[in-house]
């Protein structure tokens, strides 16, 4: 099984940058979909931003613009560079595998990273 340790997360201001890291056991070449997600205090987790093994990439609409999911296959690492940073950012991220078809589906989760932004 594929195991998955997010980094990076940190306090920053509002305006400013954090690069998130999503470091997978194993190679994510063929993994599906990864993923981050987030949630905050309160609040359901959400997806922020994704990218399937052809390099397709989707984001929510309150990051787009500022946030880019991309990833190094050499390295097995995911990574979610968030610029122009906003207090309702905070949150705890989680990388996510998921690999499924129309019979079922597998997906692994990360411990979280938290991210907090200051006004």
């Amino acid at each position: 099984q594929v195991q998955l340790v997010e980094s990076g997360g940190g306090l920053v201001q509002a305006g400013g940058s954090l690069r998130l890291s999503c470091a997978a056991s194993e190679t994510i070449f063929s993994i599906g979909t990864m993923g981050w997600y987030r949630q905050a205090p309160g609040k359901q987790r959400e997806l922020v931003a994704s990218i399937t093994s052809s390099g397709g990439t989707n984001y929510a609409d309150s990051v787009k613009g500022r946030f880019t999911i991309s990833r190094d296959n050499a390295k097995n690492t995911v990574y979610l560079q968030m610029n122009s940073l906003k207090p309702e950012d905070t949150a705890v991220y989680y990388c996510n595998a998921y690999e499924g078809d129309q019979f079922g589906y597998l997906e692994v989760w990360g411990q979280g990273t938290l991210v907090t932004v200051s006004s």
